[in-house]
């Protein structure tokens, strides 16, 4: 899709009605589901993280998508895919200052190059007690990304073309430090599995982008 097109669909994607929990649970594994049912998430005082869903132009004037490789280190999301984003701090100005600060500092890009669009649907991520709460947004010009090389191991510029084929739609066993051997739905993009709260907020994404192309 051009970036044209794209930026046509932006005032139909801010009035769409978001799916949420429905779009979620499309992408969420069968042990999330599980372990919610278990325990009531709001009484465990979540930490409070922000991130951005940033689309832009590459440099044909096509539409990409950017996501994050995380560092391979000892922690629960260890060498996962995710969007640039992080934890709140007390010196943000809100969640939204908070997803545009770590975007600029995972990723180079400045908070004044990206418009905000609307906020998502917020994630509560039970590995690590973080209610994730997701910003969409773009940039109206080709970026330079600049990596922050202590916790991002690579960029990943995904085609919005790419994102919204049925083929990226697939199922993956895999496991992680608080998983074995699990199924899990998931992205395939770029040659990594994207998968968990980051792919439940991306399907929330696809249905978004998709319902505004219906209406054109």
């Amino acid at each position: 899709m051009t970036f044209l097109a794209f930026q046509e669909l932006v005032s139909k994607i801010e009035k769409i009605g978001l799916l949420g929990e429905k779009a979620h649970a499309e992408m969420s594994p069968l042990f999330r589901k599980e372990n919610l049912k278990k325990v009531n998430w709001q009484n465990l005082t979540p930490r409070k993280a922000g991130v951005m869903v940033l689309f832009y132009p590459n440099k044909n004037q096509e539409t990409n998508l950017v996501l994050i490789l995380r560092k391979t280190y000892k922690g629960v999301h260890s060498a996962q895919v995710g969007f640039p984003g992080g934890k709140a701090e007390l010196f943000d100005k809100d969640i939204k200052d908070t997803a545009l600060r770590e975007t600029y500092e995972e990723v180079g890009v400045l908070p004044q190059k990206v418009e905000i669009i609307r906020p998502l649907t917020e994630v509560y991520i039970p590995p690590s007690n973080f209610l994730m709460h997701p910003f969409l947004g773009y940039a109206k010009n080709p970026l330079n990304f600049i990596r922050q090389e202590e916790e991002v191991e690579a960029i990943l510029e995904v085609k919005l073309q790419d994102f919204l084929a049925t083929s990226s739609l697939i199922t993956q066993k895999l496991s992680t430090s608080y998983a074995q051997n699990v199924e899990v739905p998931a992205f395939l993009l770029q040659n990594q599995i994207v998968w968990g709260a980051t792919g439940m907020v991306l399907n929330e994404v696809k249905h978004l982008v998709k319902a505004a192309m219906l209406e054109l």
